[in-house]
């Protein structure tokens, strides 16, 4: 269920051939690999705090790794050095602090690195929650911060809801 969760998410994004992606909290690179393979001169930066989950998803993406098209750091998205990195789109697939917290630091660090078109997808399932219910703590999440929701999505994977929120950054 994981991959085809993961492939509808791939396919809400629909990365551009020349796009530069954010993955935050892409585990064994699964989700960095079907992007990667819609890269032509675009790039895609993988991060985890886990660095057992960076090395896994460097061994699965090795050929997107060797051809510049990816990068994986282990890292925390709040306070995340980028230097002068802007991003078209972020995505993060099942990321608690989106869900379950305050994620303030985290979309403080978007803000910084996401281009003023650029847009953040949040996706999220959990099976005893409803997608609506799902939406609506991605949507709180933003809280304050000034992000613009754009679109909420519910696809229907295997039995399962996943929800997706698309956000723009504050102006």
């Amino acid at each position: 269920m994981a991959h085809d969760r993961l492939g509808w998410a791939v396919e809400v994004l629909s990365p551009r051939q020349s796009e530069h992606i954010l993955e935050i909290g892409c585990g064994h690179g699964v989700a960095a690999g079907l992007v990667c393979d819609r890269l032509v001169d675009g790039r895609l930066i993988a991060i985890d705090r886990s660095a057992a989950m960076i090395e896994a998803a460097r061994r699965r993406n090795a050929d997107h790794v060797a051809s510049g098209r990816a990068e994986f750091r282990v890292a925390e998205l709040a306070g995340l050095e980028l230097a002068s990195a802007c991003f078209d789109k972020a995505f993060a697939v099942r990321v608690g602090v989106f869900a379950r917290s305050d994620p303030a630091s985290e979309l403080a660090t978007l803000r910084q690195h996401l281009s003023p078109a650029g847009r953040l997808f949040l996706f999220h399932d959990e099976p005893s929650r409803s997608a609506a219910e799902i939406l609506l703590r991605l949507e709180s999440g933003l809280g304050s911060s000034g992000w613009g929701v754009e679109a909420r999505l519910v696809g229907a994977v295997e039995g399962c809801e996943v929800a997706c929120l698309i956000a723009r950054p504050p102006d």
